[in-house]
């Protein structure tokens, strides 16, 4: 602490005595008109350089618990629990994470908001949980209330949603809480959604005392927002509670304090501080009916104006009383005294303070290892002690959470290597599983046996899916030929068609060819008793559609018999349907399956089809096809030659899909028989 004999005024009243007593030449008479501009000049610097300084002092404390808190917004693991708030352990790992921030916010307290919720989560060390570490874990992350849309004291947080601010900074009275607060809010983000509000509050008190209380008279200091609401002032209640987020019923402006014509004044001066808030804008304007110098200076980091108000007429600005008598007796040095007075002052007091403005400035850019102003013996030394002590501790605080991002950035890289193995392994399994089911398909037998009177669409959703295809020849130039639907896609999907292929084959060979219906009752009754003994999870597809049908051309007649699924005949011209059962094989009730015969012609085309096909979604709305337009899309291509016909169904299927993704495994079988084999 500076004492009167090494303080700043004591230093400005020795090199006023010094010059005075330099300049030998008595002073002439005079008025008190001069003595007010020497005041004027004096007040002006002073009003200037203590909001300077009062700029400082709120932006760095302010701007550094801002730059934790959108660290605090921005944690990789607040965004995994606001989007799964009911997650236990990403919320036992935010939590963690938080008691960190918690120690390092001046306030040495945080909040968070669920978007989704309304939840609102407060810990504050310095009067609710200063045995915080010690309590339950419950206690620790439980909610301290939640925010309803209903409720007008939280207007706030769904204004702030509304507006889309990323930064907001708002005095608002927490009635809950029963906390009054500068608050620092972040909106939090993934992906362009709203997930919710992170921050830190500043108890209003403890700002006002900290920035802007002072003991000398006559000097008011205050804070401004865009619209001239007081965000802090030295009297509480003119502080406009609520005006960030538009929930303040009552504004309290300066502008209430002002005469109509000086309105625009103040708004001038304001836009000229804006402009160039390196500066300090100066102006005469009367409020609450008394004229005043303010001093107006602009922090864009925060979009506040810093206002001093000093009354000529009660502050302290410099020592008059002395000055009468010199002015009186000295009249000829006055200009020579002026000068030396600047002189030493800027010696003295603006320079020192514009070198730690300067480290200040270099600070709030990130520039820590920087070397302040000359420890001096007075209240600027002082000053740049404590202004050091803070640089260290910033400049270490930082320090540490980047050497955690480091080792968080190394352990997120190390698992994603891991995740890159495990998909390589898991898609070179998934690539050998499909060379085996393709090696089931009867591909051969069917090219070998009917040529170009048929065709096949297969297209798993995925590499492997859960569709396949048989056919079983026999003799007369008999055969049996079908299209199995299972349940799912993918690996499962294939999977169950390992099962199905395997009861197929043996209710074939059980039953023979010539009864599609029996073959169907057989199969389902070997998958009943494959897994009757099986514990399956709860809410697992295992039903099965498939279509059968045996060609018998030495009697004229095609059987069919169908689970959940249809035979469609075309001539060329018309489309029949023969409808197969309703129930599928595996269904919750056995079906009785029973056998549809139809008379063979050469002309007619056959074709079985998985509800991949009728139902994928395209066209304009995203419906799905349908069986009325699949029909006429097989009477449209009917007259083709069956190779020809693949490829065009093919394409009006990818037409009418358009972007929409393909939505379950597609198979299409179509064959003709001719009988003059």
């Amino acid at each position: 602490m500076a004492i009167w004999g090494k303080g700043l005024r004591a230093k400005s009243m020795w090199a006023l005595v010094i010059v005075c007593l330099a300049a030998l030449i008595p002073a002439v008479a005079i008025g008190w008109q001069i003595m007010t501009d020497v005041q004027a000049h004096f007040s002006q610097a002073y009003a200037r350089n203590f909001t300077q300084l009062n700029r400082q002092s709120i932006l760095v404390p302010l701007s550094r618990d801002l730059a934790l808190a959108r660290r605090f917004s921005d944690s990789v693991l607040m965004r995994q629990w606001l989007k799964n708030e009911d997650d236990p352990q990403h919320k036992a790992k935010l939590f963690l994470e938080s008691q960190g921030f918690m120690d390092d916010f001046s306030s040495h307290s945080f909040f968070v908001v669920s978007a989704q919720s309304g939840n609102y989560y407060y810990r504050d060390l310095s009067y609710q949980d200063l045995n915080y570490r010690e309590l339950n874990y419950d206690n620790k992350t439980a909610p301290e209330y939640t925010l309803s849309e209903n409720n007008p004291d939280d207007a706030w947080f769904y204004n702030l949603l509304a507006s889309g601010q990323q930064i907001n900074i708002n005095v608002n009275r927490d009635t809950r809480l029963k906390t009054t607060r500068v608050w620092l809010n972040i909106l939090i983000k993934d992906q362009g959604k709203v997930l919710g509000l992170a921050g830190t509050g500043i108890d209003l008190t403890h700002f006002i005392d900290d920035f802007i209380a002072t003991d000398e008279l006559g000097v008011t200091p205050m804070i401004i927002d865009e619209q001239g609401a007081f965000q802090a002032h030295p009297n509480i209640d003119n502080v406009a509670i609520g005006s960030a987020t538009g929930t303040d019923a009552k504004l309290r402006t300066i502008t209430a304090q002002l005469g109509e014509a000086e309105i625009p004044r103040l708004q001038a001066l304001m836009a000229s501080a804006k402009s160039t808030p390196e500066q300090i804008s100066l102006d005469w304007l009367t409020i609450n009916g008394r004229r005043q110098l303010l001093a107006i200076g602009f922090m864009p980091e925060l979009n506040w104006y810093v206002i001093t108000a000093i009354d000529p007429k009660t502050a302290q600005v410099v020592e008059v009383s002395w000055l009468t008598t010199s002015l009186l007796a000295f009249i000829a040095l006055l200009t020579i005294l002026l000068l030396a007075l600047a002189y030493a002052i800027e010696r003295l007091i603006l320079a020192p303070l514009r070198r730690l403005q300067s480290s200040a400035t270099a600070i709030a850019e990130g520039h820590y290892h920087l070397s302040l102003p000359v420890s001096s013996e007075d209240e600027i030394g002082d000053l740049s002690t404590a202004f050091g002590v803070m640089a260290n501790k910033v400049q270490a605080h930082t320090e540490e959470l980047e050497h955690k991002v480091r080792s968080r950035t190394f352990e997120l890289e190390e698992a994603n290597t891991k995740m890159q193995q495990a998909r390589l392994q898991i898609n070179a399994s998934i690539d050998y599983a499909s060379l085996i089911q393709k090696a089931i398909l009867p591909d051969q037998q069917l090219t070998q046996m009917l040529g170009e009177q048929h065709f096949v669409l297969w297209q798993p959703r995925d590499v492997v899916g859960g569709d396949f295809y048989l056919f079983h020849p026999a003799e007369q130039g008999r055969f049996l030929v079908g299209v199995v639907d299972c349940a799912g896609h993918g690996v499962a999907g294939a999977l169950m068609t390992m099962l199905a292929r395997a009861a197929l084959d043996h209710a074939i060979h059980e039953c023979g060819i010539t009864s599609p219906a029996a073959i169907l009752q057989s199969a389902d009754k070997i998958l009943r008793g494959m897994l009757q003994d099986c514990e399956l999870p709860r809410g697992l597809a295992t039903n099965m559609d498939v279509g059968l049908a045996c060609v018998l051309p030495d009697q004229g007649k095609l059987v069919f018999a169908g689970a959940k699924m249809s035979l469609y005949h075309s001539d060329g011209e018309q489309i029949n349907e023969v409808k197969g059962n309703r129930r599928t094989l595996l269904d919750r009730r056995a079906a009785e399956f029973v056998d549809t015969h139809l008379s063979l012609q050469p002309q007619n085309i056959y074709y079985l089809a998985t509800d991949g096909y009728l139902d994928q979604a395209g066209g304009e709305k995203g419906f799905g096809l349908g069986s009325s337009h699949f029909c006429e899309l097989l009477r449209t291509h009917a007259t083709l030659p069956l190779t020809e016909q693949a490829q065009a169904l093919k394409h009006a299927l990818d037409d009418y899909r358009g972007n929409y993704p393909q939505r379950d495994d597609i198979t299409l079988l179509a064959f003709k028989v001719d009988l003059s084999a």
